[in-house]
């Protein structure tokens, strides 16, 4: 059985066991020790149980593995991953940020670092796919920053220091203001309003007369 066939059909850098015994027709068994023998060649490697991606592929990301990592929940590219992603942060994350309503926690994987934050299912929203290719969910711009101070007010080190913020002129503090208001938490909710009141008046000052 020649699976590079089956994985070249998929049409994409990333792809689970699971999916190579269906298009194939051979049983899981089989097919993990063909992938198994590929990753010994250097044609493959494994990213985690289960999900595998092919070695020197140009259009492999870190990003592209996402959707793969939670079978069971969904998950968002949010906080300062997000923001980087948008220009709003210049500096690069070393880790992958992202929120869900799965338990938080920190995935190691050979392509890169994610570190999962659950946030509220209520306000698990704000979202889409990222410049609409289906490649990754991620939030939009204004819950994003939302999202981060959401985890500040719960006593998040990490999201408690921004570095420099630069906003595009298509940032609204009014539909941040709106994501604010669905905090359920009222404690949350009012330190996180507070908090882009302080933004946005910083930013104003910035701005020559």
């Amino acid at each position: 059985m020649n699976i590079l066939v089956f994985i070249k059909q998929l049409k994409r850098p990333v792809f689970t066991t699971h999916e190579l015994a269906s298009v194939s027709g051979k049983s899981l068994s089989a097919v993990t020790q063909a992938l198994n023998y590929l990753e010994s060649q250097g044609l493959i490697f494994k990213i985690s149980r289960g999900v595998w991606a092919e070695e020197g592929n140009e259009s492999l990301s870190p990003y592209r593995v996402i959707p793969f990592l939670f079978p069971r929940h969904r998950a968002y590219v949010s906080f300062i991953s997000a923001l980087h992603l948008y220009g709003i942060i210049e500096q690069i994350p070393q880790v992958i940020t992202l929120a869900s309503t799965a338990h938080t926690k920190v995935i190691m994987t050979k392509i890169g670092v994610f570190s999962v934050h659950r946030i509220a299912p209520s306000f698990f929203k704000g979202f889409d796919w990222y410049e609409k290719t289906g490649g990754f969910l991620i939030a939009e711009p204004e819950k994003a920053l939302v999202d981060c101070l959401y985890l500040s007010g719960r006593r998040k080190r990490q999201f408690n220091y921004f570095p420099e913020l630069r906003f595009s002129r298509k940032f609204s503090f009014k539909k941040a203001k709106k994501w604010a208001a669905l905090i359920p938490d009222p404690k949350i909710r009012s330190y996180v309003q507070k908090k882009l009141i302080e933004t946005s008046t910083n930013l104003l000052r910035q701005v020559p007369l």
